[in-house]
């Protein structure tokens, strides 16, 4: 870097301090915060994209600013890596680092020692390209502005505003722009549209069911409502109604959105009684988490949940189903045999595993975090993953998409009309409707409307694929996180010694009894997971290893 950049650097810098007090780390979320407190993170953040795209010979970075489900006073960033999944975890802690650098000074120092380290040239041989988006939150304007000077403190980094857009929208245009296609909010919405009425046209005809039956969403009074309403438009469809869209005064998120759902099991505001029976469906904040429920009785305040558990089995049924289709009397080629696998964190509820594995699929487990899953669901041909609150996705890799491109231009040729050509198309439509960059509440959303249309199935019949064992879940306050130490995807525990055999005992005296404990993430507590075959021994379970983490951590 040389002295002209250096002085850009410092200058731009100098008008984002860091707030007093103020300690940021990035995580699975991103950063968040209260959004009075950003302005220095978002610069930072802007930093950190343009060093990525150099790092990566000027590949587009997504630089998202939003903070989900949280509440409107908040805001937060989350980057996007060329992939159009989430930034690399090698880059965590110096992401940590330059957001926590008490002045311009040092945080000079950190990025000249890792350009260094990491072989960033700032010769002017390679522009950085960052492609920038945020949700409707009242903040993000301001944060947004701070972003692009952080990106622009880069010399020869460009920062391009796409607007407003749904997080998964902004993944998957820098996905899309780094594999040379179109990438706009048009071309995204053209490709969910266009696969979408492709299953609805594959679907068998089920004689006494010609339309898709009502559907109602509540838009979390967010982002993810305006470009449903949007997306409704371009479909030409009549069975979608938005409600919660923010223009009736609704606050983002307040009694309102996939989490609030997931979490407290009531209805949002805006539903009632009158909706007994009717398929519904909520979105997060950025729409990215999509969990479905249905209101049982005329009170309208409790609901039948079918979270993200649920949304994983109906679409790994579907799959499983089209690629037995598809392989049946494969002769001409049986030397590639697509590796099917559901992946799944512990807080994944007992009954849907059973079920799975039932089912005869591959199940595997990863720690908590949707960048664990991710990874690991990126080892299959088909890897699908959600967790319970209704964030996931399907990915297909390149080797099965060329290979199933192959074998669905044969089938046409040979075969057009036949259960597997149909199968083949299936599988095609399906991994382009799906968000393969990260969880996507829109085209999630549209793929659970064609598989329920596909199969002829009611969301109750949807509901009826397992039934889930009543489960609770508790924080115990420690002094020190770190003294518990797991291992298998945080389902045992090796430390501190005797407190897994323990937990082994007491969750044995329950029927379907099944508990673990792992440290939080950000702050000294030990959260802890109980299940068992009635609400009161899962209760009572929860009860007991809270108390035996208790006697042995104090």
């Amino acid at each position: 870097m040389n002295d002209e950049q250096r002085s850009l650097l410092l200058r731009s810098a100098a008008r984002f301090p860091l707030p007093e007090g103020m300690r940021f780390s990035y995580g699975t979320a991103g950063f968040r915060a209260d959004a009075l407190v950003l302005h220095s993170t978002m610069f930072r953040a802007g930093i950190i994209a343009s060093l990525r795209s150099l790092k990566n010979d000027g590949a587009v970075i997504g630089l998202m600013v939003t903070a989900s489900h949280n509440q409107i006073t908040d805001n937060g960033v989350k980057i996007a890596d060329p992939s159009g999944g989430m930034l690399s975890q090698l880059w965590e802690p110096f992401t940590d680092a330059v957001a926590n650098a008490p002045d311009a000074d040092h945080l000079l120092r950190l990025i000249c020692d890792f350009a260094e380290k990491e072989g960033i040239s700032f010769d002017g041989s390679c522009r950085a390209e960052v492609l920038m988006g945020r949700d409707t939150r009242p903040s993000g304007e301001s944060l947004l502005e701070a972003a692009k000077e952080g990106v622009n403190a880069i010399a020869g980094s460009a920062a391009t505003d796409m607007g407003v857009l749904t997080a998964p929208q902004l993944h998957w245009m820098v996905r899309a722009r780094n594999r040379g296609e179109k990438a706009s909010e048009v071309h995204y919405f053209e490709q969910l549209a266009g696969s979408f009425r492709c299953l609805i046209d594959l679907a068998p005809n089920h004689g006494q069911k010609s339309t898709i039956s009502k559907l109602v969403v509540d838009g979390a009074n967010g982002v993810g409502a305006e470009k449903l309403e949007l997306l409704i438009k371009m479909l030409d469809v009549s069975f979608i109604e938005v409600r919660n869209n923010g223009k009736g005064g609704g606050i983002l998120n307040e009694g309102v959105g996939a989490d609030y759902v997931q979490k407290e099991r009531v209805v949002p505001d805006g539903f009632g009684g009158d909706d007994v029976g009717i398929r519904c469906a909520s979105l997060d904040g950025d729409a990215d988490r999509l969990v479905y429920f249905m209101i049982p009785s005329a009170s309208g305040k409790d609901i039948i949940l079918v979270d993200g558990d649920k949304m994983l089995s109906l679409f790994a049924l579907f799959i499983k189903d089209q690629l037995s289709v598809l392989l049946q009397g494969d002769v001409k080629d049986n030397s590639f045999q697509p590796r099917l696998g559901v992946v799944q964190t512990a807080y994944a509820n007992g009954a849907s595993t059973d079920y799975l594995k039932r089912s005869g699929l591959e199940v595997i487990f990863t720690p908590t975090g949707v960048k664990y899953l991710h990874e690991k669901a990126a080892e299959y041909d088909i890897g699908i993953y959600f967790e319970a609150n209704g964030h996931g996705t399907v990915l297909f890799s390149k080797c099965f998409l060329s290979w199933l491109e192959a074998r669905s231009n044969e089938l046409s040729s040979n075969s057009a009309g036949s259960d597997q050509q149909r199968a083949a198309l299936r599988l095609m439509a399906v991994s382009k409707l799906i968000n393969q960059a990260i969880g996507d509440a829109l085209s999630g959303l549209l793929l659970v409307e064609a598989i329920l249309f596909h199969m002829g199935w009611s969301i109750s019949q949807w509901n009826e694929l397992y039934h889930d064992l009543p489960s609770r879940q508790l924080k115990v306050k420690v002094k020190d996180r770190t003294a518990v130490v797991t291992t298998n995807a945080e389902t045992t525990v090796v430390k501190p010694p005797g407190i897994q055999e323990a937990i082994n005992v007491v969750s044995a005296k329950y029927p379907r009894g099944r508990s673990f404990i792992r440290p939080s993430g950000t702050e000294d507590v030990i959260r802890v997971y109980a299940e068992a075959s009635t609400k009161d021994y899962a209760d009572g379970l929860a009860k007991s290893i809270a108390e035996l983490v208790e006697s042995y951590l104090g």
